[in-house]
């Protein structure tokens, strides 16, 4: 498990919706040969635990509904100077709604989707790693049962920090989405965390 390394600029990276609106999904190296989670969703860390190698399932069921993957965020959070964690958030997104909103209101409005899903990913992220225990595990037989725990951990934190972010945009927006974290994806700090400093420095851009 890698700690105390430095991050650098490590944020929710701006989600281009624009991937949303020509209703396809970001390319991935490798097709991923995991079946599709279960209708249960948002019951998906365990899930998401399970996979074997870097590539998230494309697909997801959630209500009924088969969800496409549509972005690959990555993001990064810090809990105090010391702890913190960052990996990969997917968004997947139902291609019925997708098309439907298109036709009534214009592809225009996945720009105003984007900023909240942006601000609903970044909070709930920042929740997550809040009540998140983040100390070295003194019971872990080794360094990668250590980092199972503290992935599994994170992954229903965020579900559950997100879940209501959730359901609040699918009212307003008719959209139906899912965020999960990529477990298999994360790297813990506890030794030193800089994730979150970005250029904080008013001068830095001019």
């Amino acid at each position: 498990m890698a700690t105390g390394m430095k991050a650098s600029k490590i944020f929710l990276t701006a989600i281009v919706l624009v991937v949303l609106t020509a209703c396809s999904t970001q390319k991935i190296k490798q097709e991923s040969s995991t079946s599709p989670l279960s209708e249960d969703s948002p019951a998906l860390a365990d899930d998401i635990l399970q996979l074997s190698g870097p590539n998230p399932p494309l697909t997801l069921m959630k209500d009924k509904k088969k969800l496409n993957l549509v972005r690959i965020m990555e993001g990064g959070a810090c809990k105090n100077d010391f702890q913190g964690a960052k990996g990969t958030f997917l968004l997947y997104a139902y291609p019925g709604d997708i098309e439907r909103i298109k036709r009534e209101k214009g592809p225009e409005i996945f720009s105003e989707f984007e900023s909240k899903i942006q601000t609903l990913s970044t909070e709930a992220l920042q929740q997550a790693i809040n009540v998140t225990n983040l100390s070295e595990d003194p019971f872990a037989l080794d360094a990668d049962e250590a980092q199972q725990k503290l992935a599994k951990q994170l992954s229903e934190n965020f579900s559950t920090a997100i879940i209501g972010a959730i359901n609040t945009f699918e009212k307003e927006t008719t959209l139906t989405i899912a965020i999960t974290a990529f477990a298999p994806s994360f790297i813990f700090y506890q030794e030193g965390c800089e994730v979150l400093q970005t250029d904080e420095n008013p001068d830095a851009n001019n």
